[in-house]
């Protein structure tokens, strides 16, 4: 009987010697060695700057350090021992590319590009969350040499439906940054609510902005030019570049609901569903809007939306100004009215020197394809995508299966969609995607820009079941988009998540425990019987 617990001293102690060799960084670098012992870091710790330029990256770190373990150490000069380098250097022609080299003494992190040292110091900040707590964090040395497969990884939130308020999107933002996502997509507008403040036109907000997908008559909830300006702030120290979306001509309920005269029409299901691209005035009306749009959103990029128009515009078909349109332009069908209304649209994004993004209906328009970003959403038309490649238009993928995060992630959950066959969305199916397995993509790997995941809010009403769908699979959207196919490995994923939900439990997430599932409630209700 005295041996069992031998046994459990001995598994300690290979478990612990197996983490040591085992790189805790996610997302998976390219290459990562284990070093020889500890790098202490502690109050008499200098972070040194070799370029003024990186100082930002610095002062961040430095705010990670005092925000995670209250740990104050500071930027300048110091002696070379017990200092943290940043150096600028050349890595390799990836903007991204960094590496970082550790001893007892030192840490140095090399990149050429702000974006690069940025990720390196992404990876030594991941390493100090294994380090044990004390006032000196004995973070494990390791050599890393390191750069993204793709330079888009993104995440989409959907903020008209249920709006979740700057302190949610801060802490999504965090959480990003940590898992070197660096494209928020943010769907300010559609349907039950409209979340950008247009100074021209208050009543957007004012009117547009009341209610939300579960109670229509909720006050109104927007983000204010301010509000904006200082999450924008955020995001870029952050190395995150924020993407708004201005959802046309579809999906424009809320839009006119506050201003009827650009109402293009919609179905009983579908209320008020489109712009107008029979009416003049609907053009300068939405020109007016992205103008200020534009002024907001220094990533000079604009998604217009254009999916799902079918739904709301039979109308089109009786409109007086649609019909003069058509006989004008010798158009014969709504999808032809769609995409003139499009390439007018997309004409007005380009003349304010931002890039067209919309989601992959708008295929079918002839957009300058140098300036021209398609979001690859509906895996059931690969159509679409071979048409949108064949156009060279750059891509993101962000196919429904597996990267819509509203759907169900295992297959007790009953919130959330499904795919016609009952297909889910789980762990495994995020981290596991290839692009390499989309027919279409052969020969066009360049037009591939990276891939996204979306969390659209239907089912989502509050932050903890926004938690819930984002965690853990944000960090298995991070690999698939960092790490290459052939250096995945599922099973090794996991085992550094277990590390990651002490951090999410640590940060009050309300996340989905993939080792413990009845932890909490797919509907964002903590369970009152569970025993951890």
């Amino acid at each position: 009987m005295k041996r069992y617990p031998l046994l459990i001293v001995f598994s300690f102690i290979m478990s612990s010697l197996a983490a040591q060799q085992r790189c805790p960084v996610i997302p998976l670098p390219v290459k990562a060695v284990p070093g020889t012992g500890t790098f202490m870091m502690n109050a008499q710790t200098t972070i040194r700057v070799e370029d003024a330029a990186l100082r930002p990256v610095a002062m961040y770190l430095q705010e990670e350090l005092w925000r995670r373990y209250q740990l104050r150490v500071s930027v300048g000069g110091g002696n070379k021992k017990g200092s943290i380098l940043l150096k600028k250097g050349k890595t390799d022609n990836n903007a991204e590319a960094y590496t970082l080299t550790m001893n007892t003494g030192t840490a140095v992190i090399t990149a050429a590009q702000r974006e690069g040292m940025f990720n390196g110091v992404i990876s030594l900040l991941q390493l100090t969350t294994v380090a044990p707590a004390g006032k000196t964090l004995a973070v494990p040395c390791w050599n890393i040499s390191d750069a993204p497969q793709y330079g888009w990884r993104g995440v989409m939130l959907d903020e008209s439906r249920f709006f979740f308020g700057k302190e949610k999107v801060k802490s999504i933002l965090n959480w990003m940054a940590f898992y070197k996502l660096n494209r928020f997509h943010w769907h300010l507008t559609d349907v039950p609510g409209w979340r950008l403040e247009i100074k021209k036109y208050p009543l957007l907000t004012t009117v547009g902005g009341i209610g939300n997908i579960k109670d229509p008559k909720a006050p109104a909830a927007y983000y204010t030019q301010d509000d904006i300006r200082e999450i924008v702030a955020y995001a870029q120290a952050r190395n995150i570049e924020i993407i708004p979306e201005i959802d046309m001509p579809g999906h424009a309920a809320a839009a006119n609901r506050a201003y009827p005269a650009f109402d293009g029409g919609g179905t009983s299901h579908y209320p008020q569903f489109t712009f107008n691209p029979g009416k003049e005035g609907t053009y300068q009306y939405l020109a007016d809007i992205l103008t200020e749009t534009a002024q907001l959103f220094p990533a000079k990029m604009i998604h217009i939306g254009g999916d799902e128009v079918t739904f709301g515009n039979a109308g089109w078909d009786t409109d007086s100004g649609v019909i003069r349109l058509k006989a004008a332009h010798g158009l014969q069908t709504r999808k032809q009215v769609e995409d003139y209304f499009i390439q007018r649209m997309a004409d007005t994004v380009l003349a304010l020197h931002n890039r067209v993004l919309a989601w992959d209906e708008i295929a079918t328009s002839n957009l300058p394809a140098n300036r021209t970003i398609v979001c690859w959403w509906r895996q059931d038309k690969p159509e679409s995508l071979a048409m949108a490649l064949g156009k060279g238009y750059s891509v993101v993928l962000c196919p429904r299966l597996p990267f819509y995060l509203d759907f169900v992630q295992d297959s007790s959950h009953k919130i959330g969609r499904r795919w016609k066959n009952g297909e889910l969305n789980n762990l495994s199916a995020v981290y596991n995607f290839t692009a390499a397995d989309l027919p279409a993509i052969a020969g066009h790997e360049s037009l591939i820009l990276g891939v996204q995941a979306c969390v659209w809010t239907e089912t989502v009403h509050s932050n903890q079941r926004l938690d819930f769908l984002l965690f853990p699979r944000i960090a298995a959207v991070a690999e698939a988009a960092w790490t290459a196919p052939a250096q995945r490995n599922f099973d090794g994923f996991k085992d550094r998540l277990k590390e990651q939900q002490l951090l999410y439990a640590k940060d009050g997430l309300y996340y989905f425990d993939l080792f413990a599932p009845g932890k909490h409630t797919e509907s964002g209700q903590a369970r009152t019987d569970y025993i951890d």
